[in-house]
């Protein structure tokens, strides 16, 4: 950790501290804080002319106070002292005129960390406006030479960003850690004829130098445009589909909003009651890995000072988890898992074959690239969402295809997981490889 950053997070850790004080001071039983630093710069180029060039440095400090198990919340993002002890004041008035909760409150003491490992996560990376500026003109420069038909962009945008995070409670925890995210993308445009077609590319990571070059991200961009252009229609039909594995980590990212512990508590979702029971395939298997040295979605601990440890999440096909907070645990009478901001790096183990593998054994049936729409309703399992993307014959794309609805429901297509594919995306909090689905129903328009 720089200098620089170190300083910066010790500042924050002694607002903290200041802060719990003074909550204390004000008749509170308990209290929690936390508190961000933002520094980044963000750069978007359409045409290869600059659009926007954006730089920002904010801050916000969240406050949390308990009245026995009255709460009240307030923040700011004016870190002054008279300020946050402004917030902390109004916190407290509105704890005073909230009814009890009886599940409200910190997580408990013995589940915060002894000692905070240091998981690689802060990477700087140059700010230089200069510097992104021209990563953002190669990478649409790299999408308009691959091919003539790219004839226009909806932009290329270079972001660096470098954030200190701090928190703390009553129980005598404070700790912090810093990290930084940098990434990449492009958006274009192809043509021909009367055809008009858009697709995208990025790249993320938490090191700048780990991004995809920008030539890479603008001809990727481009090709995946260009296989969109000339598409059809489908009648409807029950068939095989393949969900890309960019798309394949939004299916088990259905799998979080079920199991959370908010949607369990309020009989919201369709895997209630189903801790311990099959609900995949018994070859596929989750796993939550925390501590992943330079990961997106690593953590030491969650939003509520909780340490975060490796899980299974699914075993053998097996639910093994919920995602539980301090207080939907108590509600539910079970353990915290530390889930309190959200999940932390899913491996879903895979089956070793690779995109073409994949494509032989579904042989004729659907290769889903894009969904569109919200149509998905964890409470009863209902899956229905406009797609588009390929036509599969004799285990070969044969055709894009457009303005179709793909739907189930999330049971059996959890249940009918035909196969995990190696081709790993892992620019996200779930990787996944494509995933196979035994069959769904496909609609055309």
């Amino acid at each position: 950790m720089s200098q620089p950053i170190a300083e910066e997070q010790a500042q924050l850790q002694q607002v903290i501290e200041d802060t719990l004080s003074y909550a204390k001071s004000k008749g509170a039983s308990q209290a929690e804080v936390a508190m961000s630093r933002q520094t980044g710069v963000c750069v978007s180029t359409r045409m290869q002319e600059v659009e926007t060039l954006e730089f920002n440095r904010d801050g916000a400090l969240g406050i949390t106070v308990y009245f026995g198990h009255k709460k009240g919340n307030a923040s700011t993002s004016d870190l002054r002292p008279e300020a946050v002890r402004s917030a902390v004041d109004a916190a407290c008035n509105i704890a005073r005129f909230t009814s009890e909760d009886p599940f409200s409150g910190p997580a408990e003491a013995s589940q915060m960390p002894e000692e905070v490992p240091d998981l690689q996560l802060y990477h700087p990376g140059s700010l230089s406006p200069e510097h992104a500026i021209e990563l953002a003109q190669r990478c649409e420069q790299a999408a308009f030479e691959a091919d003539p038909r790219i004839t226009n962009s909806d932009g290329a945008t270079f972001a660096s960003h470098q954030s200190v995070r701090v928190y703390g409670n009553s129980h005598g925890f404070i700790a912090g850690y810093p990290s930084t995210r940098h990434s990449l993308s492009a958006v274009v445009i192809a043509t021909d004829g009367d055809d008009m077609q858009r697709d995208y590319s990025y790249s993320v990571s938490r090191q700048a130098e780990r991004l995809w070059l920008p030539e890479r991200v603008g001809k990727h961009a481009a090709e995946r445009t260009l296989n969109r252009l000339n598409a059809r229609k489908l009648g409807t039909r029950k068939v095989p589909v393949l969900f890309a594995s960019d798309l394949a980590s939004g299916l088990f990212a259905h799998l979080v909003n079920a199991i959370a512990g908010s949607s369990l508590y309020r009989n919201a979702s369709f895997l209630k009651d189903k801790l311990g029971h099959q609900i995949m395939p018994e070859h596929v298997s989750i796993v939550e890995r925390p501590h992943i040295p330079c990961a997106l979605a690593s953590a030491p601990f969650d939003s509520e000072g909780v340490e975060t440890q490796d899980r299974m999440i699914v075993e053998q096909g097996t639910l093994s988890s919920y995602l539980l907070t301090a207080y939907s645990a108590r509600k539910l009478g079970m353990e915290n898992t530390g889930h309190a901001g959200g999940i932390y790096n899913w491996l879903v183990r895979h089956s070793g074959r690779d995109f073409e593998q994949l494509l032989a054994e579904m042989g004729t049936g659907l290769y889903v690239t894009e969904l569109m729409g919200q149509g998905v309703n964890t409470v009863t399992g209902d899956y229905s969402r406009g797609a588009s993307g390929f036509w599969v014959e004799n285990g070969q794309l044969a055709y894009p295809v457009h303005e179709i609805t793909i739907a189930s429901n999330l049971n059996d297509m959890f249940n009918n997981i035909v196969r995990v594919g190696a081709d790993l995306d892992r620019r996200g909090q779930i990787q996944t490889g494509s995933v196979l689905i035994s069959e769904m129903q496909v609609a055309g328009h």
